[in-house]
């Protein structure tokens, strides 16, 4: 009885069972990796069982696969809602690395999840037929904000889009997915409040710093002005 009470629930809500199926996966491939990862595990922790999981989204290579492309698809949704086009281009930037540092800090399980696939050269991502067509947005956004602040002034040149987007990610990555050696290495909590602080507004003094010709020092404050006016009033 309790097993056809599963399977009808199941079939009520087969959208709400792959979710569930998707987000268990995320956890397990982001805490064990893709070779450690365990599909009764993720069965489990979904309230499945396995066949549910082969029905509703496939092997595991599928399913990882899956979780991949669910993991883009939310960072480049966000992204979108920030609403750059319609910022001053320094303070569309700001918000840029802003958002990119605290998605990072938000979802751990993103960055692992980047680490395995880099580990096997991305070769599960290359099957993808979503992913490049999610990123094409985005670098334009980029693309116009940049534009648009070489023809205000406020910037010196055109900078390649996904160049910019590659250093910012890779200033936050990079601290964050070392947090640990670094710390122990510098003798520093580099994941307390305070260090933390201190890294975004370096990040953001020095991205805007290049991308103005300007000094970092007008730029790398503790906290970020919500213009460029009030920025001038702290120098």
């Amino acid at each position: 009885m309790a097993k056809a009470k599963r399977t009808l629930k199941w079939q009520r809500d087969p959208e709400g069972m792959r979710l569930r199926i998707l987000e268990a996966a995320k956890q397990e491939f982001s805490a064990h990796g893709l070779a450690g990862a365990r599909v009764d595990r993720i069965a489990a922790k979904a309230g499945a069982n396995k066949r549910m999981l082969y029905y509703h989204v496939g092997n595991k290579d599928e399913l990882y696969l899956a979780v991949l492309e669910g993991a883009y698809d939310k960072i480049r949704s966000e992204e979108r809602g920030l609403d750059l086009e319609h910022l001053d281009p320094p303070e569309a930037i700001r918000r840029l690395i802003e958002f990119t540092w605290g998605y990072f800090l938000r979802n751990p399980e993103f960055l692992s999840l980047l680490q395995t696939e880099n580990l096997v050269r991305a070769k599960h991502l290359k099957r993808s037929t979503k992913v490049k067509s999610m990123h094409s947005p985005f670098v334009e956004m980029i693309r116009t904000v940049v534009r648009r602040g070489v023809e205000s002034g406020d910037f010196l040149v055109a900078v390649d889009p996904v160049q910019l987007y590659i250093s910012i990610a890779g200033l936050c990555f990079f601290y964050l997915s070392n947090s640990a050696t670094l710390s122990v290495i510098f003798g520093r909590d580099l994941l307390d409040k305070k260090a933390k602080d201190e890294r975004l507004a370096h990040m953001v003094g020095l991205v805007l710093a290049a991308l103005t010709g300007q000094s970092v020092a007008l730029f790398e404050i503790a906290k970020a002005p919500k213009s460029r006016a009030a920025v001038a009033q702290t120098v």
